[in-house]
């Protein structure tokens, strides 16, 4: 998500820092290739000069706090101004407007977009997160597969839909949902309009129809975030005729350029209110501006980790887990454990991009480090082994390797990086289980467990883990090779 932009920002800014004064040739050069960062990531051009002249007068006008660099100073000019660009008018809210029951929320976009999978991502998250009742309904009458779709992902899920009536319209459909929300007892309903191809007038005529006869709370538009500036032009034609009232930008999580989630906001002045991070129904992620900021700049966003970890780690699990390392305990079953862990927070390359000092370190490794199929690999491993190997790896001698390999289908030296990565995990644990580590231990599982009470100072970032543990710190964990 938003690598290109990020690289590009990193880049530019790098210099800067190292320069006890800047001069005004240093900005200019500076600024010139932000502007490049941003019109590479599909950045619009208007939304690129306001920025650029907004950022030039700040950086030049502003007086030097003496406990910076000038460069430093720079940096946090363009996360401010970052921040207001994706943040959009003052007026505009992340917040759902859903308070009145049955509130609607009517899903609009053009096909392929994903407004199916969003609705019942966005259902399942007020349902499970806001404690929601929630009835889904399928007005796209032309393609019956995505009435089909939105019913398997409801069951799946267990989220109500509307049952599906053949030969309805759209409005018919419509007035039976309304009906079924109110008689129902639903808080929200979620309407899952039909998409096009391409804008026409006989999409929005239908769509104006539904508005009228649903008056919804909230009107988004669902764009696919690898779009580029034609998502621009989409919301901009949307916003026109239906006066949206946010934004929710599908498969940011693929190698799109980013640009254009500051051009939409900037170019229709309404806010992002969600991200989709993945395929899974639960990879729905609030749009937070200062961390989104934060992420393109490379500084991490350890708020959305942490809350990430709160989600899916058992308070009793971290427990028994601090309690094990302090005592230096860590066995095969303690590193399997971490690795299902990644796995449920997004993968090692989204939470690496979360964590401040990491972002400099992902740009090091190639694409097969950060492949996440290297972690199913290693949990493989460890299942093949036996219940006395996993507490025991010292067992592990040639004909045990050999067998646990066959059983995972890997070669055996993928098991050696295994137990090698294992070794030096234990010996990081027991050097944090020392008076030394025990407070930032217990701090940063506190943190994962979400018990620490909303602050986040003990958490220990990659550059102070690696200065603290220097060769002790895992060179290969999960395929990666950390710098020494």
């Amino acid at each position: 998500m938003f690598e290109t932009l990020s690289q590009g920002f990193s880049s530019a800014l790098e210099k800067l820092t190292k320069q006890g004064v800047l001069r005004e040739d240093e900005i200019s050069t500076a600024l010139r290739e932000v502007r490049v960062a941003l019109l590479e990531a599909d950045v619009s051009l208007d939304t690129t000069k306001s920025f650029i002249k907004s950022v030039g007068e700040k950086a030049r006008g502003q007086a030097v706090t003496k406990s910076v660099t000038p460069g430093q100073q720079v940096i946090k000019i363009v996360h401010d101004e970052l921040i207001k660009v994706l943040e959009g008018p003052s007026e505009a809210s992340n917040a759902l407007k859903i308070d009145n029951p049955p509130a609607t929320i009517l899903m609009v976009g053009l096909q392929g977009s994903g407004k199916t999978t969003t609705s019942a991502k966005l259902a399942l998250r007020l349902q499970s997160k806001e404690k929601k009742k929630v009835l889904m309904a399928s007005l796209d009458t032309r393609r019956p597969a995505a009435m089909e779709q939105l019913e398997v992902l409801g069951k799946s899920n267990s989220i109500d839909t509307l049952p599906i009536v053949k030969n309805q319209s759209p409005e018919q459909i419509t007035s039976r949902a309304m009906q079924q929300a109110s008689l129902g007892g639903y808080d929200v309903i979620i309407l899952d309009s039909a998409g096009r191809m391409q804008i026409d007038d006989d999409l929005m005529k239908e769509i104006d129809k539904i508005k009228d006869l649903s008056n919804p709370n909230e009107i988004l538009l669902i764009a696919d975030g690898l779009t580029g500036q034609e998502a621009v032009n989409v919301a901009g034609a949307f916003n026109d005729r239906l006066n949206i009232s946010g934004v929710v930008l599908t498969r940011m999580d693929g190698d799109g350029r980013g640009g254009a989630a500051l051009s939409m906001v900037s170019s229709i002045g309404r806010s992002i209110k969600f991200i989709g991070t993945g395929e899974k129904v639960d990879a729905l992620e609030e749009f937070h501006p200062d961390r989104i900021a934060r992420r393109i700049l490379g500084m991490g966003d350890i708020v959305s980790l942490v809350e990430k970890a709160s989600e899916t780690l058992e308070a009793e699990k971290a427990e028994r887990s601090m309690r094990r390392f302090q005592k230096g305990l860590f066995n095969m079953n303690d590193l399997k454990n971490q690795l299902e862990q990644m796995q449920k927070m997004g993968g090692l390359k989204s939470l690496m991009g979360m964590m401040p000092g990491m972002g400099k370190l992902t740009k090091n490794l190639d694409d097969k480090s950060l492949d996440d199929s290297v972690i199913k690999r290693q949990i493989a491993l460890i299942q093949s082994m036996t219940k006395k190997e996993r507490t025991s790896p010292n067992l592990l001698q040639a004909s045990r390797k050999k067998r646990i390999a066959l059983g995972a289908g890997v070669e055996v030296p993928e098991l050696n990086k295994l137990i090698k990565m294992h070794r030096q995990m234990s010996d990081m644990m027991k050097k944090m289980g020392k008076m030394g580590g025990r407070g930032m231990l217990k701090g940063f599982m506190e943190q994962m467990s979400g018990k620490s009470g909303g602050t986040t100072s003990s958490l220990p970032d990659g550059q102070m883990l690696q200065k603290q543990f220097r060769s002790k710190l895992p060179t290969n964990l999960a395929g990666l090779n950390f710098k020494k």
